[in-house]
């Protein structure tokens, strides 16, 4: 048994799931609505405020989609009760970010031209100050590759550790040249 897709799903109050005779689970909270097609394979069951899983045999592509699926269902609800978020630094010298109504970021990463990224729905950016960019939104695929789209426009280099990283991430330093002697 998958150790992930056997867990139950609690739902907390103010959430809704619903599961569609095709398998069709959607689920409505205070911050939105998701949906999410699972594998016919998939049995979802309701019961009251508890969700699970289940597969109809040991067979590795079920096993596969068993814990992937449970997992994505648990995401749509924590999505939509609390959200996510994605915190990313700017190191640098004249590097910053500034918010337009949080849904324009521009970028000043030292080039001749300021980057805006526009935020797509259910996202929103925030600058607590010039140098940190908080990604927001429910959906925790859609928040981590706007996040990682934002870290590629310069990720940070090895020798001054400069550029866009996450806050939790560790730039692994390079001592470079040693100069003539």
């Amino acid at each position: 048994m998958s150790r992930i897709g056997r867990l139950p799903i609690t739902v907390p109050a103010g959430v809704t799931v619903t599961v569609d005779s095709d398998n069709l689970v959607t689920v409505k909270g205070p911050k939105g609505t998701l949906t999410q097609q699972v594998n016919p394979a998939i049995t979802v069951n309701q019961e009251g405020n508890i969700v699970t899983l289940t597969r109809p045999s040991d067979a590795a592509p079920h096993r596969a989609m068993h814990g992937l699926y449970r997992t994505l269902v648990n995401n749509m609800v924590v999505g939509v009760s609390t959200g996510f978020a994605k915190t990313l630094e700017l190191v640098g010298t004249g590097y910053r970010a500034e918010c337009k109504d949080g849904k324009n970021l521009v970028i000043k990463i030292g080039f001749s031209h300021d980057v805006v990224r526009v935020a797509p729905e259910n996202v929103t950016f925030e600058t607590p100050n010039q140098n940190t960019i908080v990604v927001k939104g429910i959906d925790k695929q859609v928040v981590g590759a706007l996040a990682a789209d934002i870290r590629a426009i310069r990720k940070p280099e090895p020798y001054h550790g400069k550029g866009i990283k996450y806050v939790d991430e560790h730039v692994r330093r390079k001592e470079g040249k040693t100069g003539k002697k």
